[in-house]
């Protein structure tokens, strides 16, 4: 920079020489001006080395900070690394003393296990020979092995107990019987009492009258393509027969069968029927059916008094409305069984809005069981836990046929409010055909696998099995066995309505002629 300022003061100096030179009289002023020039150059340059030393000693001073301050952050950066390289190892020693501690403990403790190890092992050894000692001798002296000792001490002492638990279990039965009879009897007729309900049975088949049987052949179409059109968008079978202006509609999905029923309703009003038009009608009648549902299963809640659900419990519930168990609406049962089990639970002093709500979603599986492998009641169950109910709910859908072991009192309020919703009179019916496989399967079961069974009888419309035995074979207390076991066994195998009874009848005769 200093010789930039220098070059320009020598090059102002020799413009003012020229021109100074090239006037009248310049050589005498010449000389002057080029003194006067070199003065000022002379000024110019001390000027110049002045500004520049001040210059440089700024920088170093500037950059002796620099240096100063920047030796200082590294100095405090490497006292603060090491500080914390100190406080590491120290951590790391304490630790690593600790675990030298633990292994020492660790070392003993496996020394002490060892000895005992070998201690229990001599101790076994001389207990196994000793029982093997006294084994012998046993058997020395009674003439049997020891399987055969132990299968005749097992078999024993098994006939004895079940001969002396018959009687102390059958007075404890009858006192409790005597006390819980009265009280249960009092709280049942109570719920009954209060839910009157009526029930209609419902059908597999849904019946649309036509306003004349010239409709038939529209439904039909040209070559069956509207029939055809119809089963392929609704999955219902549509049954045409000589029945006047009426035709069937079949579906086992209830569900289903009402959108059908709904389409062909609304195609036989508008009077345009073809592939294209059911299609539409299929899709409004399903979405129409869909609000039912809703609408159906929030009244539910209202009836009953429970309150906010998940919405999707509250359309599985309205799809009930379209099911039946046994000819029985299943919505209608669930409404019904929810009462009584309210009714019930406030007899008992127990939460009746938690004993409702299981009992109303305890068949809330029957709306996916077509779709969902598995029971019912634990579909139900998993469904109740997707969709956030309280574990007491769950528990109480999944025990509600002793799928899983009854824990909780509601959930035996569900099995009791369950079974007098199902099983009162009229309430439920069952095809012939499972009715008669039902008692067929009632009478090989108490046939089978007991000894001096005679005769077996299911009576009263399966609700009775009345066993007929060998007195000579069977006495009193085998034959509270025997019905006991039967009905253990009917619970096992057998889905039913309400309950069965097992009667066995024991009855000796003694008959003589006089002659």
């Amino acid at each position: 920079m200093e010789s930039v300022l220098l070059g320009a003061a020598l090059l102002v100096t020799l413009v003012a020489l020229v021109l100074v030179l090239r006037r009248p009289g310049a050589p005498g002023r010449a000389a002057a001006e080029m003194a006067r020039a070199r003065s000022e150059a002379d000024e110019i340059r001390a000027k110049v080395e002045r500004d520049a030393a001040a210059i440089v000693e700024e920088a170093e001073r500037e950059a002796r900070r620099i240096v100063a301050r920047a030796r200082t952050d590294v100095e405090e950066e490497g006292r603060s690394q090491r500080e914390d390289l100190e406080r590491r190892e120290a951590r790391l020693a304490e630790r690593e003393q600790r675990l030298d501690d633990e292994m020492r403990r660790l070392e003993e403790w496996s020394g002490r296990l060892a000895g005992t190890k070998r201690e229990l092992e001599a101790r076994g050894e001389e207990l196994a020979g000793a029982e093997e000692e006294r084994r012998k001798v046993l058997e020395r002296a009674a003439g049997l092995t020891a399987e055969q000792a132990k299968s005749e001490l097992v078999a024993a002492i098994e006939n004895q107990a079940k001969r002396e638990s018959i009687p102390i279990v059958r007075e404890i039965e009858n006192a409790a019987r005597a006390e819980g009879d009265k009280r249960a009897r009092k709280i049942v007729t109570l719920a009954i009492q209060r839910v009157a309900s009526e029930q209609t049975a419902e059908s597999v088949v849904s019946v649309l009258h036509l306003p004349s049987d010239e409709m038939k052949g529209r439904i039909i179409g040209r070559e069956g393509r509207n029939i055809r059109a119809f089963e392929t968008t609704t999955g219902v079978n549509l049954i045409i027969d000589d029945t006047p202006e009426a035709v069937l509609l079949s579906c086992f999905d209830p569900v289903r069968r009402e959108v059908g029923r709904l389409t062909l309703e609304k195609l036989v009003l508008d009077g345009r029927i073809h592939p294209q038009r059911i299609e539409e009608i299929y899709e409004r009648s399903k979405s129409e059916v869909e609000q039912l549902c809703v609408r159906a299963g929030e009244d539910a809640l209202v009836e009953v008094g429970i309150g906010d659900m998940h919405p999707e419990l509250i359309a599985l519930l309205g799809q009930l409305r379209y099911r039946t168990s046994y000819g029985q609406n299943v919505l209608k049962h669930l409404i019904e069984s929810a009462h009584i089990a309210g009714i019930m639970a406030s007899e008992l002093g127990l939460p009746v809005e938690s004993a409702k709500r299981c009992t109303l979603l305890h068949d809330i599986g029957k709306a996916l069981t077509h779709e969902v492998e598995g029971s019912h009641a634990l579909i139900g169950a998993e469904i109740a836990r997707r969709y956030g109910e309280h574990e007491d709910v769950v528990h109480a859908i999944e025990a509600h046929h002793n799928e899983v072991e009854v824990r909780t009192v509601e959930a035996v309020l569900t099995q009791a409010a369950d079974a007098i919703s199902g099983s009162r009179p009229g309430a439920r019916r069952e095809s012939l055909e499972a009715y008669v496989k039902r008692l067929e399967r009632l009478e090989e079961i108490a046939r089978g696998r007991h000894e001096g069974v005679e005769k077996v009888f299911a009576m009263q419309a399966g609700r009775e099995i009345r066993v007929m035995v060998k007195p000579d074979s069977v006495d009193d207390i085998q034959a509270q066995v025997i019905a006991r076991d039967i009905a253990k066994q009917v619970e096992d195998e057998l889905t039913y309505p309400g309950q069965i009874r097992v009667t066995v009848v024991r009855e000796s005769r003694a008959i003589e002629f006089a002659r």
